[in-house]
């Protein structure tokens, strides 16, 4: 490959890193054809981006960015194919159901979630329990809202007591 062509690809992974606030780093080298058309399907629907990189292309990608991504270095070995999203859960959840039959691939290498990383296998369950900023958002929202509907319900059903309390009262003379 000719370094100007490695310079427009290098150039391109690095327009498409900053697009994404999520990046995970997964090995799917061992996928057969049809294995690997259902990632990119279920990848595709889950709106992840999957894209397979040479890894020293990479590197150099994360070197020139705005991004201090120097903490996955270390998983820049073997086959890399990156899973793009701008929801921390989405690829760690498009990966646990992936592997419902039992399988470890494709295998977790690396994850970069809200400027934190995580390296290696075992950090699967940890990423995919992690709350989006929606669900975060809408969390705060039902904590807040939860006060105030408690004490509207109190005045409600209080004065519908009342109410019936009076009209007792007043049927009784």
């Amino acid at each position: 490959m000719r370094k100007e062509d490695k310079a427009l690809l290098i150039e391109s992974i690095k327009n498409t890193l900053s697009q994404y606030s999520v990046i995970y780093m997964t090995d799917t080298s061992t996928l057969n054809a049809e294995r690997t058309t259902a990632l990119r399907r279920a990848a595709f629907g889950a709106d992840v981006k999957l894209m397979v990189v040479k890894n020293t292309l990479l590197k150099k990608a994360m070197e020139q960015s705005d991004v201090d991504y120097s903490g996955l270095y270390p998983a820049l070995a073997g086959a890399t194919t990156l899973m793009l999203s701008n929801v921390g859960n989405a690829p760690a959840k498009l990966i646990k159901g992936f592997r419902q039959k039992k399988e470890t691939i494709p295998a977790l290498k690396a994850a970069y979630v809200e400027e934190t990383v995580y390296l290696g296998e075992d950090q699967l369950e940890v990423l995919a329990n992690i709350k989006s900023k929606n669900e975060l958002i809408a969390d705060v929202v039902a904590l807040l809202q939860s006060p105030a509907k408690n004490v509207i319900s109190a005045l409600q059903s209080g004065g519908n007591t009342l109410h019936g309390v009076l009209e007792t009262l007043s049927n009784k003379e």
